[in-house]
């Protein structure tokens, strides 16, 4: 047998093996063969499959408690932080305003250069 009318004959098998697998279908409740009235069936059809109302009553939402400890951590840690911090931002954009930036040339450089 060659290669290909092997592989023609598995795909050939994988196709029906999967069609009976899809085909396998769960059977439909019958009510002819009820002793069943007509109104006791349209009840039977008018009610949910699953009551999925019920399951939300017996779970009780947990509520985590805000965390206030670690707010007021987060609060002191900056507030003892923040003074540094704008000290330090002042410091270095003066440093920055101070230095040669590209274009501007600075007063003292120019009586340096002897032209």
């Amino acid at each position: 047998m060659s290669l290909a009318r092997f592989s023609r004959l598995l795909a050939t098998l994988a196709l029906v093996s999967g069609g009976t697998a899809l085909a396998q279908h769960r059977q439909l409740q019958s009510y002819q063969s009820d002793g069943t009235t007509q109104q006791e069936r349209d009840a039977m059809r008018s009610r949910p499959k699953y009551n999925v109302n019920e399951y939300g009553k017996d779970i009780k939402i947990k509520k985590d408690p805000i965390p206030w400890r670690a707010i007021g951590l987060a609060v002191i840690a900056f507030s003892i932080a923040a003074p540094f911090a704008w000290r330090t931002y002042k410091r270095t954009t003066k440093e920055m305003a101070e230095t040669n930036v590209f274009g501007v040339q600075r007063a003292d450089a120019g009586e340096a250069d002897p032209e």
